[in-house]
């Protein structure tokens, strides 16, 4: 018989609402029960794709003794990380302070009113390898419970008192300065991996956040150092495991130090974030395979994860059949019989399949060489061998769409929709693809109609209910709204429509309103509407997202840029001092303030576009700003005259020039004079304003 979870839209809660345990979702009936009955609760938390949340849900949750001991003496409740970000973060840090480490599934012993006092991520249903197994744990916090509460709660203080010193803003009086990023640069590159890309070690994240920084620091300075590492990382990723070789998208990480073998999840953050930087260096770099992976990635979102209405599912599993990577892996056998044998000895040799394999006797896909190497060492005609490259990619997707896939989490968030928005709307921009931009227009329309609540207030989640339309939930956190504005700003450089400006600043208001702190002067990331918690979260480090704080920062920078108003700038400057300690000390943690702090420092250019692009040369014109890499431009424009009552101060008085497309290069409001020719927009754009 299903549980209370069986009436909830988070897939990842709907995977355990026929456990065998009496699990609750989030909210006062559980807390209100467990007062009641004076139990301790169990949270656990996790997501959709999480493999060993998957184990441990198999393993214990399904185990009907265990599930009896749970009942028995817990009240139990399930949370879904991405849902309740707010509840991941302070239990997290719970855990951290516990520990020492922290990690999904994430496994929590709490009293009725919420307070931790033990925790950890997976326990095995037995005793194993040096972890107690989780009917033990089980027994023995039933116990504590009930002779020894008083040291329990005691160590609850402890661990709360921790975490109220890690989240409560202090102020700081220093400037930011671009010394920051210069300072920061030996911590950048100190733990490259020169040989493999990355970092080193493993196992191996993407880390697009930090070669964002990289380039921007490339782009201040000419480094040719920090472009190797930045080049060197995307090009054996985009040829490693992690990469899916025949359908595009990225993995969320390696397990190994050269990108071979994946923890084969789809995350569309990722991919949002992978899909911007890999056009930024293809950018600077005019290399083929960069572009290409844009274009592949793209296609993978658009094709597998986009609901008809416009929003982007939030991840694919790593497990299809219950086996992990099931998928995507190759043997030989498999290989020799999916193509003709001329076929599959060029498949098993571009893509290095061996035998042995790389993964559990099986194979992911990789390139062991660049294309171009392997042409060259062929001594075939290079346009023949590329063509049956492309050919055989083909025949092997076709075979693989056979198999069953893995599961897809079809929530909707709207801070990781805005992601992807904004990559798809550069993506456009920069590669002249309208059809993407449209995709992002479409996206946003999605975004503020479904994701808003009567009063206008943005919502966080989204997910179709059966043959419902679909239903939204969850007032929006700050990374929903940051995300958003910063979305919409980018939309607007790629559609010259003013209307997204419009609709990020009635976003900026809310998030001013709900979100910052006038006595500390930081964004919470969680609003003042929310529901309370033992502490309201505020965190600055970057994880597998930007913060919050960061890209909140950013936005207000640029729309300050956008409306004038310099009350938006002062808000970022003063939440940027807020971790100054963190900007000095640990820029690793933090690249995405560092890329507002060099946002804030360079000499701010503005890129103004007046004429409708559909007129040829209007697109010839964007066409010349959006091809280098300038990542502190703010670039606006019009397809139409603007009136003379026009407020936004980036289009005012910026008139066509005998009724031709015209371009405005300007700094600090102040512009050159303007131009109407790609020749001498080019001109203008590669010397100093």
């Amino acid at each position: 018989m299903a549980n209370r979870l069986a009436n909830e839209t988070s897939p990842y809660l709907l995977q355990h609402k026929d456990n065998p345990v009496d699990w609750y979702p989030w909210g006062d009936d559980a807390f209100t029960i467990a007062r009641q009955l004076d139990k301790p609760i169990i949270l656990s938390i996790g997501y959709s794709p999480c493999h060993w949340c998957h184990v441990m849900a198999h393993e214990s949750f399904e185990d009907d003794s265990i599930a009896a001991e749970m009942n028995r003496d817990f009240i139990n409740i399930k949370v879904d990380r991405e849902e309740l970000p707010d509840v991941d973060s302070i239990y997290m840090r719970a855990v951290q302070a516990m520990t020492g480490s922290g990690g999904w599934p994430l496994t929590l012993f709490i009293t009725p009113d919420g307070r931790p006092f033990f925790g950890g991520t997976y326990f095995p249903p037995e005793d194993r390898h040096n972890m107690p197994g989780f009917p033990r744990i089980l027994s023995a916090i039933s116990a504590a419970y009930t002779s020894n509460r008083d040291q329990l709660l005691s160590n609850s203080e402890q661990v709360i008192e921790a975490i109220r010193k890690q989240t409560i803003p202090q102020k700081h009086d220093g400037e930011i300065k671009e010394s920051l990023i210069f300072g920061a640069f030996n911590h950048l590159i100190g733990d490259a991996d020169l040989e493999n890309g990355g970092t080193r070690g493993a196992p191996k994240f993407p880390q697009p956040m930090f070669y964002e920084l990289l380039l921007r620091y490339w782009k201040r300075t000419g480094s040719a150092q920090v472009l190797e590492i930045v080049t060197l990382t995307l090009e054996k990723m985009a040829r490693g495991g992690i990469y899916d070789q025949l359908g595009g998208g990225f993995s969320r990480y390696s397990v190994d130090d050269r990108w071979e073998v994946p923890h084969f999840e789809k995350m569309l953050y990722d991919n949002a974030q992978l899909v911007r930087l890999y056009l930024h260096a293809y950018q600077v770099t005019k290399k083929p395979l960069f572009r290409r992976v844009v274009r592949e990635t793209i296609e993978y979102v658009t094709r597998e994860m986009t609901h008809r209405e416009g929003g982007f599912y939030s991840a694919s599993d790593a497990d299809s059949e219950g086996v992990e990577g099931k998928f995507f892996v190759w043997s030989v056998d498999e290989i020799d019989a999916a193509l003709t044998e001329e076929d599959a000895e060029l498949a098993k040799l571009f893509w290095g399949v061996t035998e042995q394999g790389n993964f559990e006797d099986s194979n992911t896909l990789t390139v062991p060489v660049s294309l171009e190497e392997f042409v060259a060492g062929s001594g075939r005609d290079p346009g023949e061998l590329i063509s049956d490259i492309t050919r055989v990619r083909g025949i092997l997707f076709d075979q693989r769409s056979k198999r069953v896939p893995p599961s897809t989490d079809d929530k909707i968030l709207t801070s990781w929709n805005a992601l992807m928005l904004s990559a798809l709307a550069e993506a456009g921009a920069v590669l002249d693809n309208n059809e993407w931009i449209e995709t992002a227009q479409r996206n946003a329309k999605f975004l503020l109609t479904e994701m808003r609540d009567s009063s206008g207030r943005l919502l966080h989640t989204w997910r179709a209910t059966g043959g419902t339309k679909g239903e939204a939930k969850i007032l929006a956190y700050l990374d929903d709204y940051s995300y958003m504005i910063d979305a919409l700003l980018t939309l607007h450089g790629a559609t010259l429509n003013y209307s997204y400006v419009d609709e990020a600043q009635e976003l900026a208001q809310q998030m001013i309103e709900r979100f910052w702190d006038r006595d500390s002067e930081v964004f919470y990331d969680t609003s003042m509407e929310h529901t309370r918690l033992l502490l309201r979260p505020r965190d600055v480090l970057d994880n597998a997202v930007p913060s919050g704080g960061a890209v909140a920062a950013m936005a207000m920078l640029r729309l300050s840029v956008f409306t004038g108003d310099h009350s938006y700038s002062a808000k970022a400057e003063a939440s940027m001092r807020s971790v100054l300690p963190y900007l000095e000390q640990a820029p690793t943690a933090v690249t995405s303030w560092l890329s507002a702090v060099d946002f804030l420092t360079a000499k701010r250019q503005e890129t103004v576009v007046m004429g409708a692009l559909d007129d040829p040369v209007a697109r010839d014109l964007m066409r010349e700003v959006n091809r280098q890499y300038s990542p502190n431009m703010i670039l606006s424009g019009s397809s139409m005259e603007p009136d003379q009552n026009e407020k936004a101060p980036l289009l005012q008085g910026r008139a066509l020039v005998n009724g031709k497309p015209t371009v405005f290069v300007c700094e600090n409001y102040v512009c050159n004079l303007p131009v109407t020719s790609v020749a001498e927009l080019a001109e203008l754009l590669s010397s100093d304003v």
